[in-house]
């Protein structure tokens, strides 16, 4: 009956403590975070709103006073925002990076494209690619095209897409391939990671975190950031594509 008694209290405790904070996050990592922000709630008590957009479309809603109270972007926009007085200066915590992968339907046989060669075919040979419209990987992969010499013959089989349905036509029939940051392919039910764009024109997408100067919960706010950048995430990283930092 103690026993039960005291835990009753320190439950309580826990409830009074817990806080909800607003984490605002790009795309790209966007099934690694969601997985951060379950095992963060679960160990914590803390609830987490969590909202998804391209990063370009997040500097601009933070820039223009969007509320939240930390965010999960990649390095260079939240070097700017620090800059600008948004984020806490010193709070960024890197979380990991993902290179550019090709993804394809379930059950289709994936292309070679371990080479520039057979990337480059596997390409050419498509009907249709899709690939972010907006984003950093969306960005990177028309100028790949470029250094593979085959924009041209690209620019009718390109399906540039909003970020919440890149991958998803690729499920649907819609597109044969998508040129993607690679943990955007590992939370898409119905689409396989036919592998890595060659490395000669590879890159990798960083994604870190960093608490908001006007963070209601500043306190809930740094202990995410901390969790999410701990090396105790490395395997649920890893799981979903990110390569961690640590």
């Amino acid at each position: 009956m103690i026993r039960f008694v005291v835990a009753a209290f320190l439950a309580s405790i826990g409830c009074a403590d817990a806080a909800e904070i607003r984490v605002l996050s790009g795309n790209g990592a966007r099934a690694a975070v969601r997985a951060i922000v379950n095992e963060f709630e679960r160990e914590t008590g803390h609830k987490v709103a969590l909202h998804f957009e391209v990063n370009a479309a997040l500097e601009r809603k933070i820039v223009a006073g969007e509320e939240f109270d930390a965010v999960v972007l990649n390095p260079a926009v939240i070097e700017r925002l620090t800059q600008a007085g948004k984020l806490v200066a010193g709070s960024r915590t890197n979380i990991g990076k993902a290179g550019l992968g090709v993804g394809i339907r379930n059950g289709v046989s994936p292309p070679p494209i371990s080479t520039l060669a057979g990337f480059r075919a596997a390409l050419l040979a498509a009907k249709s690619v899709a690939y972010p419209a907006q984003g950093a990987s969306g960005v990177y992969f028309v100028t790949v095209l470029e250094k593979l010499g085959i924009a041209a013959e690209m620019k009718d089989k390109l399906k540039p897409m909003p970020a919440e349905d890149t991958v998803e036509v690729v499920a649907r029939g819609e597109a044969d391939l998508v040129v993607v940051v690679s943990s955007r392919i590992a939370e898409v039910e119905g689409v396989t990671l036919a592998g890595p764009i060659p490395p000669e024109v590879q890159t990798r997408i960083g994604f870190a975190a960093a608490v908001s100067n006007a963070a209601r919960e500043p306190d809930a706010a740094r202990a995410f950031v901390t969790f999410a950048g701990a090396p105790q995430r490395a395997a649920l990283l890893r799981r979903y594509g990110v390569e961690p930092s640590r």
